[in-house]
């Protein structure tokens, strides 16, 4: 669940486009077979459909963050569009349909079956902190773009390891985690790396964090056109934006952690290209803050 301090209601319509994770070569992983636009969805006939398949052995390894394999293991029974124990399997969308035990993507066709890089079946949550703050010049005047003539606004941006793009600094909703914690948490070990405190360094900056995160706009709340979709594994987040309006940010070093190559506060801009569904989510903070986009 969100933060009570933070907005019901989401800033930015459902983006259910299948782009990303279509008619292109999946991570780490094989050619997905080709969807023709009009055959996403699963309402729409595709006889010539014929997916490949495709879970990474490091899902399949079993480690603590995956599902059972219930394509070989018959006697698992997860809970899909519910809260199964923990583990949270219900959409931000709605409901999924669920065929011959495995769960269909809320969106559409990918082609490509299976788990892939994702280690749940059905919906995989993340969270997203969307931290801004308005950019000064040297003189610490606010800076207006010169064509809209509105102000630029900057947000911790990360670049990752894995594709080499812009991120936000999110990640995934530990089972038993909330929404809001998982913010504060991933923020921190990804952009100021604080897996590598020690504790009275943790705690400084634990509680810096915690005044920043007390109040935020959702901008975002469900699917994610990621590049590791699959047709039965699927990225949703919710995204929240943080604006550093008391200049808090001031106090903290950006570092990045372990899954970031780089950190550093990046100018918001349509001309930025970034990973997944990003852009979106930096568009929204642009508009909530009507800055410059």
């Amino acid at each position: 669940m969100t933060n009570a301090k933070e907005r019901k209601t989401a800033t930015l319509p459902q983006n259910v486009s299948n782009a990303r994770c279509r008619n292109s070569k999946y991570m780490d992983g094989p050619e997905r077979s080709k969807v023709p636009d009009d055959k996403v969805p699963w309402s729409v006939e595709f006889k010539d459909y014929k997916p490949v398949h495709f879970n990474s052995p490091r899902v399949l390894s079993k480690p603590v963050w995956a599902d059972p394999n219930i394509e070989t293991d018959k006697k698992v029974v997860l809970k899909f569009n519910k809260v199964d124990g923990k583990v949270n399997r219900k959409s931000h969308v709605g409901d999924y349909q669920v065929v011959d035990r495995l769960p269909l993507n809320i969106t559409g066709r990918t082609g490509l079956t299976g788990r892939g890089l994702l280690g749940k079946w059905g919906p995989n949550h993340a969270a997203d902190p969307v931290v801004t703050r308005w950019k000064h010049d040297d003189k610490g005047e606010q800076v207006m773009d010169p064509k809209t003539k509105k102000p630029t606004l900057q947000f911790v941006s990360i670049k990752r390891l894995d594709t080499g793009e812009w991120a936000i600094p999110g990640g995934m909703v530990e089972a038993g985690d909330s929404v809001s914690a998982t913010l504060k948490k991933e923020f921190g070990e990804e952009a100021l790396n604080t897996m590598t405190m020690d504790k009275k360094q943790q705690a400084e900056v634990g509680k810096q964090v915690k005044e920043l995160f007390k109040k935020g706009n959702v901008l975002y709340k469900g699917y994610v056109d990621d590049p590791r979709n699959t047709d039965n594994a699927w990225m949703e987040t919710v995204a929240v934006n943080y604006h550093d309006h008391k200049g808090t940010f001031h106090k903290f070093k950006l570092q990045a952690g372990d899954d970031a190559g780089h950190v550093e506060w990046v100018d918001i801009d349509s001309n930025l290209k970034m990973y997944a569904s990003h852009s979106y989510f930096v568009m929204g903070a642009a508009q909530v803050n009507n800055a410059h986009w």
